[in-house]
């Protein structure tokens, strides 16, 4: 919006850089361009001015598919002025002098040119397709038909208008209707969840089964290890009773054979020692028989006086020596005879 300043019998314009201001005195212009300041008379001028920049017009339509479902249709329009003085010709831009502000709305009017010329092409679009098959292609049709008729349409050239870009943002049908579309593919979607869970459910009862018989498996190995491990202890038990029962056989004899040794030993000691003995006493006897009475009588009195011990009074009679000397005589005799 230009800046107007009023003084006495004038007046001061300033316009911003994004708009193009003409002046005109008397009818006729004077002067033109964007971003202009100037003096004038309000008596004698009029002035128009027309922004040039981008402007973005937000859209929201509604149309029937060939299937009579309603579709809404929401985006945006970006256009600009490129000829200001043609389309200020044709639509009123021109300016209160004391304000500054436009006497019309023409922005308004282009942009409700822009709106219905694009709502036609959306019409058009929709209007010989079905609701799936519009849905199913999205927006990008769409948006191409609005963009190629918007850059066709003679009477936006006329104007001096030019788009710039279109972007269309959705296209949904109505709340039941998207609703009932939805289903199936939700069912499906449910479909394809359940098959999932059925197929998890299936792999983990499959792995618990798995892991089930690895379980068992492993019991079974460790009974037959154990089964093995107590064959094994029998038999090295049994081993060790005949390892000992050997060594006690062994032993045994062994003890047996000492004994037998020990008893030949003894027993040739004892008959050593008897055949020592006989010899002695038949030696003895020998020399008792080649000794003549008086020694005998002799050995009888000492042998005697051997067993009684000590004695104070001794008296010797006949009838106890004959007994003596009749004794050693019989032995003196079995000396002899042997």
């Amino acid at each position: 919006m230009a800046e107007i300043k009023s003084y006495p019998f004038v007046r001061h314009l300033r316009a911003e850089p994004t708009v193009h201001v003409q002046r005109f005195r008397s009818g006729r212009p004077v002067r033109g361009g964007t971003g202009l300041a100037f003096w004038f008379r309000p008596t004698s001028t009029t002035v128009t001015e027309v922004p040039v920049d981008d402007r973005e017009l937000p859209f929201l339509f509604r149309a029937r598919s060939r299937d009579f479902q309603e579709l809404t249709v929401q985006g945006v329009i970006t256009f600009r002025v490129v000829d200001p003085e043609r389309v200020a010709r044709r639509i009123d831009f021109t300016l209160d002098l004391r304000t500054g502000r436009p006497n019309e709305t023409p922005m308004e009017q282009v942009a409700g040119l822009l709106t219905q010329l694009a709502q036609q092409f959306v019409i058009d679009e929709l209007v010989g397709q079905d609701l799936r098959d519009i849905l199913r292609d999205g927006v990008a049709p769409i948006r191409e038909s609005i963009g190629a008729g918007l850059r066709a349409e003679p009477a936006l050239a006329d104007l001096g208008l030019e788009v710039v870009a279109v972007r269309v943002a959705a296209i949904a049908p109505t709340s039941e209707v998207e609703q009932a579309l939805q289903q199936p593919a939700r069912e499906a979607i449910q479909q394809r969840a359940d098959e999932a869970t059925f197929e998890r459910r299936a792999l983990a009862v499959q792995n618990e089964r798995a892991i089930a018989e690895n379980e068992l498996k492993n019991r079974v190995e460790l009974a037959r290890r154990q089964e093995e491990l107590v064959r094994q202890e029998g038999q090295n038990r049994r081993h060790e009773a005949e390892e000992t029962a050997a060594a006690q056989l062994v032993e045994a004899q062994a003890a047996d054979e000492r004994g037998r040794l020990q008893i030949e030993r003894q027993a040739a000691s004892i008959d050593t020692v008897e055949a020592a003995r006989l010899r002695a006493e038949a030696e003895r006897v020998r020399i008792q028989a080649e000794a003549g009475p008086q020694v005998l009588l002799a050995l009888a009195l000492q042998q005697l006086a051997g067993e009684i011990g000590k004695v104070d009074h001794l008296t010797i009679t006949p009838d106890l020596v004959q007994p003596l000397l009749a004794g050693l005589q019989g032995a003196a005799d079995a000396g002899k005879a042997a």
